[in-house]
């Protein structure tokens, strides 16, 4: 077991962390909620989720490794490198030694055996693929990756399925860019024979499951880990900020229908305090994770994860 892995039952979780720094304000982010909230628990979310200074929402980019039952399984790909990424500047290029990450944590390319992307936004995709001789392939070549099939309906530029037409000019090139990750980073994966759509619940092992959790796109998903008496629930963006476990009918700002996303917060987020599971979202810095309880309306954290601050 590495320094940034825990184990449950029988499933080891290491954190690979691609990219941790700020994006936009607080409530560019999440953009219900109120500023009161943030100064209020101001003593645990500074720095590691908020500087109050600049206002700014902190976050990681990356993968959660899950070792079950002899396999290795990547939850979540991050932005990858080298990619044209209008609706993200910042992101635009990035250059990172991920890949190096991973092997320094006893994963190379070769040994992945699955790949599951959560839903299909651009930090979550990206290092599904790699640029070889100017064309993108697969970057885990004995993988075999799992894509909701809602979002691949909903973002293939071929035949995409938009419940609305786009809010505001934010939104539009938000959604222009998805046409480059969905030819980057997912369409490559179909073309190499490599990918498999699931709907409505699929079994990855004994000790993991993935459940459609909509809102936040039409196919976002969890994945539960259950094995011996430890529970786990792999949030995605459920949860970009501990502030929507504080208030979970505050969305984020990606949230593609956001009733849809608050019910569905709100329901694992109850799960998760029934069954004592721990809670553990695609972006936290910090421990990384935490176990959660009923408070009035919304929930309270009760305890980190085990995961080193990062």
């Amino acid at each position: 077991m590495t320094a940034d892995s825990i184990t449950l039952g029988d499933v080891e979780i290491t954190r690979v962390i691609e990219w941790s720094g700020p994006i936009r304000t607080a409530r560019f982010i999440v953009p219900d909620s109120d500023e009161e909230t943030w100064r209020r628990n101001r003593e645990w979310l500074e720095p590691d989720f908020w500087t109050p200074a600049d206002d700014a929402y902190r976050c990681h980019i990356q993968t959660w490794v899950l070792r079950s039952e002899g396999k290795t399984i990547l939850l979540d790909t991050g932005v990858g490198n080298g990619r044209e990424r209008p609706q993200v500047p910042q992101f635009a290029g990035l250059q990172t030694d991920f890949l190096a990450r991973l092997r320094a944590v006893g994963v190379a390319p070769e040994d992945v055996d699955l790949v599951v992307n959560t839903h299909i936004h651009y930090d979550h995709v990206g290092w599904n693929t790699e640029s070889r001789d100017g064309e993108w392939v697969p970057t885990f070549p004995n993988a075999t990756y799992l894509i909701p099939r809602a979002d691949n309906l909903y973002f293939d530029p071929e035949g995409a399925r938009r419940s609305r037409a786009p809010r505001d000019e934010h939104e539009r090139v938000r959604w222009e860019g998805s046409k480059l990750v969905f030819n980057d980073s997912i369409a490559p994966i179909h073309r190499a024979g490599q990918a498999v759509l699931w709907e409505g619940a699929h079994r990855i092992d004994g000790n993991l499951r993935l459940e459609a959790a909509p809102g936040h796109t039409p196919g976002s998903s969890v994945v539960t880990l259950r094995s011996g008496t430890d529970r786990a629930v792999f949030v995605g963006d459920l949860v970009h900020s501990p502030v929507q476990v504080l208030e979970p009918r505050w969305n984020s700002c990606f949230c593609d229908d956001p009733q849809l996303a608050a019910r569905t917060r709100a329901s694992y987020l109850s799960r998760a305090a029934e069954l004592r599971e721990l809670v553990v979202p695609a972006h936290w810095p910090g421990h990384g994770a935490a176990e959660v309880r009923h408070e009035g309306d919304g929930f309270a954290l009760t305890e980190w994860a085990a995961f080193p601050r990062g």
